[in-house]
């Protein structure tokens, strides 16, 4: 008999509310962390659950029945949501990315996006508003998603041939389901859309030309994610990483690419066109070439907690101070302490072969705090 894996902490038990400023400073827009990286990109997590079972973010094993999520009273309120949103908007942040879990589970997000679709920069122009889903839900949403108020999707999918598909979500769910979400996506406008795929060596690599065949002149940018070693339940290896260099190599082999500049600061993508017209691909390489120099993105978390970095072992409060009855005011000076120490660079250590500050603890998972 197996055993059974179990976290020994839960990081949703851990709770540091935030230091308040002894002086409330208005927002400026300008906010820079500790390295002078500016705050552009909140991802927003609004549920926990996830009806796939990816061994790369909740295997089996560990999420199984027995698995207690978060009540529904632990998570944040789409009111709450929205007031926390504009705080860090006020502080320069430009794009909402909504995420999971699987955001779609959540009820009513429709309401949500109506909510945040309304919020301006100080400047008064609209956010970008995306959302990223394993697109098991997208067929039947998408219309009212857009209608809503969404702009754009990006869509999970980490290979075209069912047996494949089907051991990597480890529930059995259809690549023509996934496939059908994105078609749908692109008929209610919720574009430019971008298809992800987590590569693992081994398991779905022989994926990576029928998915770039596939996507290739449909203007769909398909972005290969080399495999991370965030949270502490997924088992982690390096030799399961496929390298983007490699991931480079096969697609030169049978297409001709020409790099691309980044489209915006703090990208997280290299970006390569076809030659011939036919599109784009990006490569997602945070474990081989570090792109922490210039990460613009917070995370908050389902019940409310802001994390600074994917990797990192514990989130801040921000819940406890909205409900405790903090003014906008507070708030507002509470992020801008938080990001204001920010000095996260874990993958430029874990590259460098430092010893990483504090890694004897679990990292948060990531299907917690979203991709």
């Amino acid at each position: 008999m197996s055993d059974k894996v179990i976290p020994l902490l839960d990081q949703r038990r851990i709770h540091a509310v935030p230091a308040l400023p002894t002086e409330l400073v208005p927002p400026t827009g300008l906010l820079a962390d500790a390295l002078g990286r500016p705050l552009r990109d909140l991802r927003i997590s609004v549920t926990d659950r996830c009806n796939f079972r990816c061994s790369y973010c909740m295997p089996k094993q560990v999420f199984d029945k027995q698995y207690e999520f978060l009540p529904h009273s632990d998570l944040l309120s789409f009111e709450e949501i929205t007031r926390l949103a504009r705080v860090f908007v006020a502080h320069g942040v430009q794009k909402l990315r909504l995420t999971g879990g699987e955001p779609l589970l959540r009820r009513h997000l429709e309401a949500l996006i109506e909510m945040l679709s309304e919020i301006r920069t100080p400047e008064g122009l609209p956010l970008d508003l995306t959302l990223t889903t394993n697109g098991s839900l997208l067929a039947r949403k998408a219309a009212s998603l857009k209608t809503a108020g969404l702009q754009r999707v990006t869509v999970s999918l980490d290979g075209l041939d069912d047996a494949v598909f089907q051991r990597m979500n480890d529930v059995g769910f259809p690549v023509a389901d996934v496939l059908a979400g994105i078609e749908a996506a692109t008929k209610a406008g919720l574009g430019p859309i971008k298809v992800n795929m987590v590569v693992k060596r081994g398991v779905n690599d022989q994926e990576i030309l029928p998915m770039a065949r596939y996507f290739r002149g449909t203007g769909i940018v398909l972005r290969f994610i080399e495999y991370m070693d965030v949270g502490a339940t997924n088992g982690w290896r390096m030799d399961e990483v496929l390298p983007s260099s490699e991931v480079l190599a096969r697609l030169r082999g049978e297409f001709e690419l020409q790099p691309l500049s980044a489209s915006v600061s703090g990208e997280t993508a290299e970006r390569w066109r076809y030659v011939d017209g036919q599109g784009e691909i990006g490569l997602i390489s945070s474990v081989t070439q570090a792109f922490c120099g210039d990460c613009n993105r917070a995370r908050l978390s389902t019940e409310g907690k802001l994390y600074t970095c994917l990797f990192a072992h514990r989130g801040h409060d921000l819940r406890a101070l909205v409900r405790g009855g903090a003014s906008e005011a507070e708030l507002s000076g509470a992020v801008g302490l938080l990001w204001g120490a920010r000095a996260d660079r874990y993958s430029q250590l874990r590259a460098s072969g430092a010893t990483l500050l504090g890694d004897g603890e679990r990292r948060v998972e990531m299907h917690y705090i979203g991709g």
